[in-house]
């Protein structure tokens, strides 16, 4: 369910674009700087695997990526419902730290979803670019672009994060409040799922 929405900053009463072909996709993202792309899906990879199982079933394209980018540090990040009676608080914790919007100095946001779904909003140029990448999607959001991210109110994903910084995941918040005037993850997901792509 790829899908790329993008409104004026102003607000989603008016759509710009709507796609969910990987190619125009791809296409409308570049000239943001923004990488995108769709990494084979390994079906045996279980959607809660742990990193060893992650990193044995997509080694090629780890390397590949990580020897065209300079990523020195690489690491499998996931979060699902289950039997952990922790995991309500640490989803409502990590969805709040990151639906606010900020930007990196020092490194990109690259993504690769093994499992599960994510929105990547791009705060570029006037306009906001909703991103909902699922399992096989890979994205790139250059150091300096301001964005936020929505895993939605009940996570499930497991995603390969790649970092050029030892330090990781660094985010610098714009205090702004632009991100409730967007649908949120469970929005554009329910609305994916009811109408489709076409518009």
């Amino acid at each position: 369910m790829t899908l790329l929405t993008t409104w004026p900053e102003s607000g989603p009463d008016t759509v710009v674009r709507r796609t969910s072909d990987p190619a125009e996709i791809a296409a409308a993202l570049k000239p943001l700087g923004v990488r995108y792309e769709q990494w084979p899906v390994r079906a045996d990879v279980p959607a809660d695997a742990g990193g060893e199982a992650v990193f044995a079933a997509y080694g090629p394209e780890i390397d590949r990526l990580s020897a065209e980018e300079g990523f020195t540090t690489v690491d499998v990040l996931g979060l699902h419902p289950g039997d952990d009676p922790e995991y309500p608080v640490r989803a409502e914790a990590a969805r709040e730290k990151f639906l606010q919007e900020h930007t990196h100095d020092d490194d990109d946001e690259v993504r690769f979803f093994v499992s599960g779904s994510g929105v990547f909003y791009l705060h570029v140029d006037g306009e906001v670019h909703a991103v909902l990448c699922e399992r096989g999607d890979l994205l790139g959001v250059p150091r300096g672009t301001t964005h936020w991210f929505d895993m939605g109110t009940r996570p499930s994903f497991t995603a390969i994060r790649f970092f050029h910084q030892e330090d990781g995941w660094i985010g610098n918040f714009t205090g702004s409040a632009i991100a409730s005037l967007f649908p949120d993850h469970d929005t554009l997901t329910a609305g994916y799922e009811r109408d489709g792509a076409a518009g």
